[in-house]
């Protein structure tokens, strides 16, 4: 995999792939960190399950002042468009988010390549970390993207 790239990673408060109620991305450049940042994102009607509050931590009350997606794809966007944008598990979760939370506020999706590190290294995020002490707070966004 190549050292320049922006790591990305979702929470989504429901099972409605356009539930995103945090985005995290961090930038890497020459294998270094350069920038990141997290947000908390509004999902529509902020409904959320209780279970995936259990894993998350994040509540409706978390996000009630939180931009809704479509508020905050500015800022988003430089991050992804023309990148190498990394995600483990991203085409059947993270990439998945992304095109269905774009397609729900009728946003174009952007080019980018996409990839996965679960194909490439084949094992879950928290035993890869544990295997080389990676410091890892498991489903959140910023965290898991540092990862």
């Amino acid at each position: 995999m190549q050292d320049t790239f922006t790591a990305l990673d979702f929470e989504t408060a429901n099972y409605r792939r356009h539930s995103v109620c945090q985005i995290g991305l961090v930038r890497f450049e020459r294998g270094v960190i350069v920038r990141e940042i997290s947000r908390l994102v509004r999902p529509p009607e902020n409904w959320f399950r209780d279970d995936f509050t259990a894993i998350h931590g994040i509540h409706a009350r978390s996000v009630a002042d939180a931009p809704d997606f479509a508020d905050l794809w500015p800022e988003v966007l430089p991050w992804i468009v023309g990148q190498t944008v990394v995600a483990h598990n991203g085409p059947a979760f993270d990439f998945s988010v992304l095109r269905h939370v774009l397609t729900h506020y009728g946003l174009p999706t952007p080019d980018f390549i996409g990839v996965c590190t679960l194909r490439i290294y084949r094992r879950g995020l928290a035993e890869l970390c544990a295997e080389h002490g990676i410091a890892l707070d498991h489903h959140d966004a910023l965290s898991d993207s540092r990862a």
